[in-house]
């Protein structure tokens, strides 16, 4: 992949505002609504609709999550986080022996996932890595029940290594990836995970963030 075409890729976001960055500068972009079947939906109509599958970027804000309980190691509010894997948090089972995947359980999620873990392709990873030196790496959990407790926060990072949470990234790039698209997450830290008292939101600082991930793509 020697650069990113803006004819051959399409930006997947929940909400307006967050699509508002990347409408500004030109690149395609659809709104799925919040949530893993408006993403995969959303992303399953944007690459079939295509004559050739397309770069799909799942792209917003998100909730910071603790490193070994402790948020001082987040990313801190406004910090990009480029994922090299989304994960799903929550498809398995609880029981009294604590957390199996679905993978564990004998059913796995696709074909190339690692157990919950659905990879982002690695020469889009690469290069988009270079366009935003400062980003953050790491997995990114998708989940459909944030993190509203520091209980909860501590046991979705330790269960997934995630460094942040979001609603729909492995949906995203799971749909784009079954239809033969590359696809990526990224997004900006809005708030910490956690109490809800403490989670210290900053839509402005996110969404300005997301300006510029807009303009590191229309750049490259």
């Amino acid at each position: 992949m020697r650069g990113i075409d803006s004819d051959g890729l399409v930006v997947v976001a929940s909400t307006d505002g967050e699509a508002a960055p990347f409408r500004a500068r030109g690149l395609p972009v659809v709104v799925s609504g919040v949530g893993r079947v408006n993403a995969a939906v959303a992303t399953t109509l944007a690459v079939t609709s295509r004559s050739t599958p397309p770069l799909v970027v799942a792209a917003g804000i998100a909730g910071a999550l603790p490193v070994d309980g402790d948020f001082q190691g987040s990313p801190a509010i406004g910090s990009i986080v480029i994922a090299d894997r989304c994960v799903y948090a929550e498809e398995g089972i609880i029981t009294g022996d604590g957390f199996q995947t679905i993978s564990d359980m004998g059913f796995p999620v696709a074909t190339f996932a690692k157990g919950n873990s659905i990879p982002c392709d690695e020469a889009a990873l690469d290069l988009i890595r270079s366009s935003m030196p400062a980003a953050v790496i790491g997995p990114i959990a998708t989940v459909a029940t944030c993190s509203g407790t520091d209980e909860l926060a501590s046991e979705i990072a330790g269960r997934t290594a995630a460094v942040a949470e979001a609603m729909e990234g492995a949906a995203v790039v799971h749909a784009a990836r079954l239809l033969g698209a590359t696809a990526v997450e990224i997004r900006t830290i809005s708030n910490r995970t956690g109490d809800r008292d403490r989670q210290g939101w900053d839509l402005e600082t996110a969404l300005g963030a997301l300006e510029t991930v807009a303009e590191a793509l229309v750049a490259r």
